[in-house]
């Protein structure tokens, strides 16, 4: 019987081992997770800011604001 009582004991520390191993793992995971959001809502800002700049023309130059060819 002492055997059979050791033997459960060993088992519930064992899972509760690895359940508190798992929950740290889950933990660690949902910061990952949360930090690649974040990452991504900046990305998403500002590709919106240079999908912005692109349409209003700030990156075309007018014909006279532009330098000859080289072969002019």
């Amino acid at each position: 019987m002492m055997d059979d009582n050791s033997s459960a004991r060993e088992r519930i520390i064992e899972l509760e081992k690895k359940a508190a191993f798992q929950e740290d793992l889950l933990d660690q995971l949902n910061q990952a997770l949360v930090e690649q959001q974040k990452r991504i809502d900046f990305l998403e800002k500002r590709m919106k800011a240079l999908y912005g700049q692109i349409e209003s023309g700030v990156f075309i130059k007018r014909p006279e604001e532009e330098s000859p060819p080289p072969h002019y």
